[in-house]
């Protein structure tokens, strides 16, 4: 009966790094993940719900790190090097093809609910609730004899590190604060790194953003008279606003500007054009329309500062 060789760690070494060396070759989709406190059935069953679809891929970073400068170097894919400032701390990568969003999502599922232990940095604030401890008075000097609790009890804070009576506390009272799982810090998509909040955005939420910019950039361009696609429109319109009212004004005229003389000249055709209303209200839009349009030749921004 034959006894199995074991590895030597030249030999995993080796076998680690061709399998990422294959992996940055197939995929182009990475998330990067943090794994504090992830055991080793959780990450079982991570893998398990992402089979088929995604490779969890763990090790040292150091070791990730130098193969892919190596592969980076064979392949002249330099794009993947912007992964390496990606690997501090414990972390990993889960190499996909599918939807970005829909991955991060599945990942989060597989959280574990894990006690306050005594040393642990807490990352949420931790808060009892109201309620019945279940706890008589011979039990705990936590409540000083009373075993209801009336408001909620603000007990840990983000950030602070958990002490053994707030610890002690909680295991009577059954609370398991904490849970743990993977989780996204960064995603890489062909040569990109961004936040995994991007994951978040929807369709609304980029029109609604690409909108603001577009404003942003019109309204930069109107006010320094520099002529661009989107501050085009606004720039031929005040220019033809100033046209019109310097027409107004003078004998200089053109086939538009003569329309507007005309119906200046006789109010009364406000109102056929509307469809009747009287003579008086004619007369009175005729004077806003005339004083409208000598405002308007005191707008910046029109035709002429186009040409200086």
């Amino acid at each position: 009966m034959g006894v199995k060789r074991r590895s030597s760690k030249a030999e995993k070494k080796i076998a680690y790094d061709k399998k990422l060396c294959q992996l940055l070759d197939a995929y182009s989709q990475v998330l990067v993940v943090a794994a504090d406190n992830v055991g080793s059935t959780q990450m079982q069953n991570i893998r398990r719900g992402l089979r088929g679809e995604s490779v969890v891929l763990m090790g040292k970073n150091t070791m990730m790190k130098r193969s892919i400068r190596i592969h980076a170097d064979n392949t002249r894919n330099q794009e993947i090097l912007s992964l390496i400032p990606l690997l501090v701390g414990n972390v990993g990568l889960i190499f996909t093809k599918g939807d970005l969003k829909e991955v991060s999502e599945e990942v989060s599922k597989y959280k574990v609910g894990a006690p306050a232990r005594v040393g642990l940095i807490a990352p949420i604030d931790v808060v009892v609730p109201p309620g019945n401890t279940g706890l008589d008075p011979s039990q705990t000097s936590f409540f000083q004899g009373t075993v209801e609790i009336i408001t909620p009890v603000e007990l840990i804070k983000k950030g602070d590190k958990v002490g053994s009576s707030e610890s002690a506390l909680l295991s009577k009272l059954g609370i398991r604060p904490f849970s743990y799982g993977l989780v996204v810090l960064s995603v890489y998509d062909n040569g990109s790194v961004f936040s995994p909040q991007v994951l978040d955005l929807t369709e609304d939420d980029l029109a609604f953003k690409f909108a603001s910019g577009l404003s942003m950039v019109t309204s930069l361009a109107l006010a320094i008279s520099y002529p661009t696609v989107a501050a085009a429109p606004h720039m031929f319109i005040n220019g033809y606003k100033n046209a019109l009212a310097i027409a107004v004004e003078t004998h200089y005229s053109f086939p538009l500007a003569d329309k507007v003389k005309e119906y200046l000249k006789d109010p009364s055709k406000f109102a056929v054009a509307a469809g009747g209303g009287g003579a008086a209200p004619a007369a009175a839009a005729a004077e806003v329309k005339k004083e409208d349009v000598a405002e308007e030749s005191e707008e910046e921004g029109g035709l002429g500062d186009l040409f200086g």
